[in-house]
């Protein structure tokens, strides 16, 4: 652990910062690799796949760094739950269609770096903060979606989330939690039916493998960008994080997924 603090703090005084948009899980993040009008359309594909697939609560991840920015084994860098459902219009009706339930972490002005909320946008605001062509999708088994929506509508969502925010923050502890860890924290809180965070916590530990990113790995993604977000006391000598990768590989063992793949934008 000390030596993945020393090397941090070296990368942190030898590189530039990189813009708000490649930090991806903070709020607003919009990435330059995609127009507005791609996002839209992008987006607008993703809804229609999930549609096609009877998907009522969906997990989907975009990459905000480019893949050869990414440590090996991680693809995605930023996931939410996508849940179709009505959705009030501004002239106070309704339609139908997928919300997005994020956490974000602050940028520094809407609020601070360090802490996380839990924000509900759309479509095109997740896809705007993509830098490649493809998200990845999870969609749980249909029992897990009635769970999770209903962990979604009730106290227990937010009962669940803990606000202190670490890039890197390991779902084996309950000291920080990252937008990955926290919907990782609502299956559990699906799964084993209880709104306890440390019991939850006491579970992932003894069912969940996470993803273990190698020390030489963490500064090469988060380096040029250490800050206070990279918060590591909650780490051992093995960095582990939750990813998209480690959570289809967790429901798939055990039976809840319904699919898990990639989706690419046809432009």
């Amino acid at each position: 652990m000390k030596a993945l603090k020393a090397a941090l703090a070296a990368a942190a005084l030898s590189a530039a910062a990189v813009p708000a948009s490649a930090q991806d899980s903070s709020v607003r993040a919009i990435s330059p690799h995609l127009s507005a009008e791609q996002a839209a359309a992008f987006s607008k594909q993703v809804e229609r796949d999930l549609a096609s697939k009877g998907a009522r609560v969906a997990m989907v991840f975009r990459a905000g760094r480019m893949r050869d920015q990414l440590p090996e084994g991680i693809a995605y860098t930023h996931g939410a739950f996508w849940v179709y459902r009505d959705i009030k219009t501004a002239d106070g009706g309704s339609i139908k269609g997928y919300a997005v339930y994020n956490l974000y972490a602050g940028n520094g002005s809407d609020w601070s770096k360090t802490e996380s909320r839990l924000v509900q946008d759309f479509p095109l605001d997740f896809t705007r903060g993509s830098t490649v062509d493809d998200m990845a999708v999870i969609i749980p088994s249909p029992e897990m979606q009635r769970r999770i929506l209903a962990v979604i509508d009730s106290p227990t969502y937010q009962k669940v989330h803990n606000p202190a925010y670490s890039l890197v923050a390991n779902p084996w502890a309950r000291k920080y939690q990252n937008c990955n860890n926290f919907m990782l924290n609502v299956i559990g809180a699906a799964i084993w039916q209880t709104d306890d965070p440390q019991r939850i916590t006491t579970n992932l530990k003894a069912h969940y493998k996470p993803t273990v990113v190698k020390t030489n790995a963490v500064v090469r993604l988060f380096g040029p960008i250490a800050d206070q977000r990279l918060r590591t006391d909650d780490q051992d000598a093995t960095v582990r994080t939750a990813t998209y990768e480690s959570m289809a590989a967790f429901m798939r063992e055990n039976n809840m997924l319904q699919d898990a793949y990639v989706f690419n934008f046809q432009r």
